[in-house]
C-alpha cells in the first residue's frame, strides 16, 4: 500500500506552468461498540482512505478525488480536477497556502491505542454498563453505554512546496443511564474523550450519568420567571455550539453572523473571552496544521467580552485581507476546505462548581438543554429550548425541574455571565467545544 504522503506527491507531480495543486489524503480507521442488557448489541468497525487534488488557475478551482486509489489512479485525479475547473467561475480569492513548516505537537498519537485489540473495547463497554448500573440503586439499566476509538493519519503536498504529515489516536465513551422509581424514568447521561483507553476516565463517566438521572427522579414543572442560571459544562457547550458558526470568517462574509461588523465591540460580560486552540493537547482536535496544510495556532477570537477576530481558512483570509488562523477543515478527502473551530473553548475561571452554587442564590441549574440548533436562531441570536435541571436553594441542589425552557439571546447570555467555574471539560461538536460551569446573572425560565 503506498504511503500518503507519497501518494500527494505523485497527486500534484504533473501540474503545469501557472497551475497550483494541492492534494489531501486521510486513512481513518474506527471501531464503536455498544453494549446494552450485559451484551455486546453491536461491534462495528470501518476503513476509509483517499485523496483529493484542488488546481487553481486563472482564478478557477477544480476538483477530484479517488477512494483508496494506486499511484497511477492519484495522478490521473489531477487531469481530472483540471477538467473541472475550466467550468468554474473565477474568484480572486481562490488560491493557495504558501508552504510553512508546523511544530510537530508530541503524544497526539499512541502506539498502544492503535494496536489495541477487540477484547479490550468489548470489555470496557460492558463494564461501562455494569459500573453505571452498580452506582445507584434507581439505575438498573441503560439505554446506551458506547466505546469509539479512531486511528487516524493525514497528509498534505502542494506546488507551493507544502509536504506535512501526522498521525493521531482518539478514543471516547459515552453512557445513557435510565433512573427508575415508581413507574418513572429519567435519563442521565455522560462523555468522556482521551488518547488512549488508560486515559479515559470511564468509571467517572459511569458514575456521573447515574447521579445525573437519580437526582431528576420526581422532577416538577416549575412556575415561569427571571431569576440566575447555572448552566453546567455540557448545557454551556451546546449555546457555544451554536455561535460557532458566527466566528466563522466564511459566515461572516456570506452574510449569515451575528457578530459581522463587530470587531472591537463588546459582545458579552468582561469575565468572558473565547480561544481557539489548535494546538492544546488537552482538546481532541489539536493537530499540527488544518486541512490545508497551516500551521494551527491559538486565536483569542473574544478577549474579556470584546470580539478581536474571526477564524480563517485561506480563502476567506484572501477574501478579507487577513491571514489564515489554522482552520480550514474538510468533512473528508472528498471535499474542498471550509472552516470550522479545532478546539473552541471558553476560558476557565477558577470558582468550583460548589462556589458557583453558593455565588448564585436562588437560582436554576441546567444540566441539559434540547432543541438548540432548531430553537436558536444563529443570524439573530434569539433561543428558546427546553431544559432539564434542578433548582439551587442555599447553595445546594434542591428539587429537579423538568418540562420547562430558557429563553434569551446568545449575546445577552454572553454579556450576563456574572462567574465562570474551573472545571474545562470538551464535547464534540463541530471540531471539539470546551466549556466550564457557567452563571449567568439572570434569563427568562417559562414553565407553567
Amino acid at each position: 500500500m503506498a504511503d500518503l504522503l507519497d501518494l500527494c506527491r505523485t497527486a500534484i507531480a504533473g501540474a503545469r506552468d501557472g497551475e497550483q495543486a494541492e492534494a489531501y489524503a486521510e486513512e481513518t480507521r474506527q471501531t464503536m461498540v455498544r453494549a446494552r442488557d450485559r451484551e455486546v448489541d453491536s461491534f462495528s468497525s470501518s476503513e476509509s482512505r483517499g485523496v483529493g487534488v484542488r488546481v487553481l488557475f486563472d482564478g478557477r478551482l477544480g476538483y477530484a478525488w479517488a477512494a483508496d486509489p494506486e499511484p497511477a489512479e492519484a495522478a490521473e485525479l489531477l487531469e481530472a480536477a483540471r477538467d473541472n475547473a475550466a467550468f468554474a467561475t473565477p474568484d480572486e480569492a481562490n488560491g493557495l497556502p504558501q508552504a510553512a513548516e508546523a511544530d510537530p505537537i508530541p503524544g497526539l498519537f499512541r502506539e498502544v491505542q492503535a494496536d489495541l485489540g477487540p477484547d479490550r473495547k468489548v470489555s470496557l463497554a460492558l463494564d461501562l454498563e455494569r459500573v453505571t448500573t452498580e452506582a445507584d440503586p434507581s439505575v438498573r439499566r441503560v439505554e446506551e453505554a458506547i466505546y469509539g476509538d479512531a486511528v487516524s493519519r493525514i497528509a498534505v503536498a502542494s506546488t507551493p512546496g507544502l509536504a506535512a504529515e501526522y498521525a493521531g489516536t482518539d478514543c471516547w465513551c459515552m453512557v445513557l443511564a435510565l433512573a427508575e422509581q415508581d413507574g418513572e424514568t429519567q435519563t442521565g447521561h455522560a462523555f468522556r474523550v482521551g488518547r488512549e483507553i488508560d486515559e479515559l476516565d470511564w468509571e467517572e463517566a459511569a458514575r456521573e450519568a447515574a447521579e445525573r438521572g437519580a437526582r431528576m427522579l420526581g422532577a416538577i414543572k416549575p412556575k415561569t420567571e427571571r431569576l440566575p442560571v447555572i448552566l453546567d459544562p455540557w448545557a454551556a457547550s451546546s449555546f457555544l455550539g451554536v455561535l460557532a458558526g458566527s466566528l466563522s470568517a466564511e459566515e461572516v462574509q456570506k452574510g449569515r453572523s451575528l457578530l459581522a461588523d463587530r470587531v472591537g465591540e463588546e459582545v458579552g460580560s468582561s469575565l468572558i473571552s473565547l480561544v481557539d486552540d489548535g494546538r492544546l493537547t488537552e482538546g481532541p482536535a489539536a493537530a499540527p496544521f488544518d486541512d490545508e496544510g497551516v500551521p494551527t495556532a491559538r486565536t483569542v477570537l473574544v478577549e474579556r467580552g470584546v470580539l478581536r477576530s474571526f477564524l480563517h481558512n485561506t480563502e476567506t483570509a484572501r477574501r478579507g485581507g487577513a491571514a489564515s488562523t489554522g482552520n480550514a477543515r474538510r468533512s473528508s478527502y472528498r471535499g474542498v476546505p471550509g472552516v470550522a473551530p479545532s478546539n473552541l473553548l471558553v476560558e476557565a475561571g477558577s470558582a468550583s462548581p460548589e462556589e458557583l452554587l453558593g455565588r448564585a442564590g436562588r437560582s436554576v441549574y441546567v444540566q441539559e438543554v434540547t432543541g438548540v440548533h432548531s430553537g436558536a436562531n444563529p443570524v439573530s441570536g434569539e433561543f428558546s429550548v427546553g431544559a432539564t435541571g434542578l433548582r439551587v436553594e442555599g447553595g445546594t441542589l434542591a428539587e429537579p425541574l423538568r418540562e420547562m425552557t430558557v429563553a434569551s439571546t446568545l449575546l445577552d447570555m454572553l454579556t450576563a455571565v456574572t462567574a465562570i467555574g474551573a472545571d474545562l471539560r470538551f464535547f464534540p461538536g463541530g471540531g471539539a467545544i470546551g466549556t466550564p460551569t457557567l452563571l449567568v446573572g439572570e434569563m427568562t425560565v417559562a414553565g407553567r
